[in-house]
């Protein structure tokens, strides 16, 4: 992307105008918003340049009548919003005022408002094809060094702020120039370069160290704005619309977090783990992948929402080319920004080698929890960190292992969090889960058998994994184990575990960790509103005297009609549906609860399927997703009812 600073000069000191050109268009001062974006856009597809408005001393309409903002903000809306340009006034010395249009050059082709794709020739703006005006690659938007910025753009505290940054680092690169004199400093990490005679900062500098005032003359969409929830419903209670330099930005929304953070202690041996709501090393490095990828020049703020049971991130420009959701683990990084990325990394706040998502992923699910959901769409990306129930078991199970092996990567973990929800997985789920090709998965599968952290069942096709009884013993699976005793035969165990996931990881779902209070045979389907086989659930206190109904009975009721036995039966023994229920069976168990009751709570479907707190969470946020259900209260006062 073309700097406008280090283009010649369209007028110079002494008034002399550019003739027009390459990089120089003449437009009269009569010109309509629509024809001032074509010629913009077209000057941007092709190298960027000066747009010289009213450089026609002849013209009927002069530039007074036309205010830069006016021009800066009809390009903006007629780009699509893709266009950012910088407009300055220069009088003549005749009293002639011209105005000048600082274009960059675009990183990907611009059409104009009708949607032709047009190029400036030098002369002419002509059409162009997709192959003729390839972009540049790589451009570099935050090391634009706009043209009327100057070292007062700079506010000392926060280079000091940068400084204590580069002394903490202990890097090499950084730890030696923490001494230097404030310009040095700034000079050595790239963040003033000179321009036009003079040291001028960076858009990169001016995010991390301008002033209130320079942030918003040069770069207002750094703005970030933190909203709080006290529901789960799009109205908040709190609004903080916060445009300072990153550093900053980043101490105040970690205050603003953590105000409303809270921890569970988790005993492991002698030492003590605490698992926040949102952990603040995952969520800093969240915001900062946030404010240091996103694309500035979109007009658009971050958007920072903290809900009870998730914190929301959602930065415009969406996800750099090729990288998804499905691929994000393994794709190789890929920079929007490079010299902000670059400073930031030589500071010590991100990782340079791109192995921020992995450490999200990793602590994560070290603390019990589900791994970040990244969300995409056109033009903007959303990453989700649920912070609704975890696992203790396995926040133990982990800490030992991590102690005994000394090593458990986060390959690993991804492998024993799925294996532990859903009980055993085949090797396609695995893959998919990993983001790895299915004939890449043998070697980490193989070496995890070696350590005794899973094994294998069944044959063929059929072949799925499953935890090892150590694994299983040390994570108190008791349902899991009576599973393991009533196992399916390989090639229904393979159907079950390549249900509809759609290619997605597989879903992480209920792992027993509590005696199963479930079986078959007290409550049809018919008496949950489904119809079908007989299918039943006890350990419900009974609400009033009632008998159970016989079998020909239940299959008989009306589907309409509440479950009257839903909460007096007694569990019965059956070996053969020991495993507990199944996915659909577990919804449709909350969807009669609710309808019996009036609504139903989180203890409520734990004590009927055998869940913990995150399985029948996932169970109920799941059903409220879909509008099945709705939430009343919060906290333990929480309650679902049809919706």
């Amino acid at each position: 992307m073309t700097d406008p600073a280090t283009l010649p000069a369209a007028v110079s000191p002494l008034g002399v105008v550019s003739p027009p050109g390459p990089e120089c268009i003449h437009l009269s001062a009569a010109v309509l918003p629509d024809e001032l974006a074509r010629y913009a856009i077209g000057l941007a597809n092709a190298r960027g340049g000066t747009i010289l408005v009213g450089a026609d001393e002849s013209a009927e309409v002069e530039v007074k009548d036309l205010h830069p903002l006016m021009l800066t903000h009809a390009i903006f809306e007629l780009s699509g919003g893709r266009l950012s340009v910088n407009v300055q006034s220069h009088r003549q010395p005749g009293g002639h005022e011209v105005l000048s249009v600082f274009v960059p050059r675009a990183p990907y082709v611009l059409s104009d408002p009708a949607g032709a794709v047009l190029a400036w020739d030098g002369h002419h703006l002509v059409p162009v094809s997709q192959t003729e005006a390839e972009p540049v690659a790589d451009a570099d938007y935050t090391a634009i060094i706009p043209p009327d910025a100057s070292l007062a753009d700079i506010d000392p505290a926060e280079v000091g702020r940068l400084r204590l940054f580069a002394e903490r680092s202990g890097g090499q690169r950084a730890a030696p120039i923490a001494g230097l004199a404030d310009i040095d400093f700034l000079r050595e990490l790239g963040l003033l370069a000179p321009s036009n005679g003079a040291l001028r900062p960076n858009l990169a500098g001016i995010l991390l160290a301008g002033t209130p005032a320079a942030l918003r003359a040069h770069i207002p969409q750094g703005e970030v704005c933190f909203f709080h929830h006290m529901t789960l419903d799009v109205e908040f209670q709190f609004r903080e619309d916060l445009l300072r330099p990153i550093p900053a930005t980043l101490a105040r929304l970690a205050e603003l977090i953590q105000a409303r953070n809270r921890f569970t202690p988790v005993q492991v041996g002698l030492f003590r783990i605490e698992v926040w709501e949102q952990d603040e090393t995952v969520y800093r490095e969240a915001l900062l992948n946030a404010l240091t990828h996103r694309d500035y020049q979109l007009r658009d703020a971050v958007h920072v929402h903290l809900y009870p049971n998730r914190l929301d991130i959602m930065n415009p420009g969406g996800l750099p080319g090729g990288i998804t959701p499905g691929n994000i683990l393994r794709h190789q990084p890929k920079r929007r920004n490079p010299l902000l990325a670059q400073v930031l990394a030589r500071l010590g706040l991100i990782e340079q080698a791109g192995v921020g998502v992995d450490k999200m992923f990793g602590l994560m699910l070290r603390h019990g929890k589900e791994p970040p959901e990244f969300t995409t769409y056109p033009d903007a990306v959303e990453l989700t960190l649920h912070s609704m129930g975890f696992d203790a078991e396995f926040v133990r199970f982990v800490a030992r292992k991590q102690e005994e092996l000394q090593t458990l990567s986060l390959d690993m973990l991804i492998v024993l969090s799925l294996l532990a929800r859903e009980g055993e997985a085949t090797r396609a789920t695995l893959a998919r889960a990993l983001q790895l090709a299915e004939d890449r998965t043998p070697r980490l599968l193989r070496q995890m058998e070696d350590i005794g952290l899973i094994e294998r069942a069944g044959v063929g096709r059929g072949i799925a994994y499953l935890l090892a009884p150590e694994s299983r013993e040390a994570l108190q699976r008791q349902g899991l184990r009576q599973a393991m005793q009533t196992r399916p035969a390989p090639a229904e165990a393979a159907a079950s575990t390549t249900g509809d996931h759609d290619g997605a990881p597989a879903p992480v779902l209920p792992r027993q960790t509590t005696p199963q209070l479930w079986n078959k045979g007290t409550l049809s389907w018919s008496q949950l509103g489904l119809g079908g086989h007989g299918t039943s659930f006890p350990g419900q206190t009974q609400s009033r005297p009632a008998a159970a109904p016989a079998p020909d009975k239940q299959s008989s009721a009306s589907p309409s009609s509440p479950p009257a036995s839903v909460l007096s039966q007694t569990p019965t023994p059956a070996a053969e549906h020991l495993h507990g229920p199944t996915r659909d069976e577990i919804r449709a168990i909350a969807l009669a609860l609710a309808r019996e009751k009036g609504a139903v709570r989180n203890p409520d479907l734990r004590q009927a399927c055998g869940l913990n707190v995150q399985q029948a969470w996932r169970v109920l946020r799941k059903l409220c997703d879909e509008g099945h259900l709705r939430r009343t209260g919060q906290g333990r006062s929480a309650a679902y009812q049809l919706a």
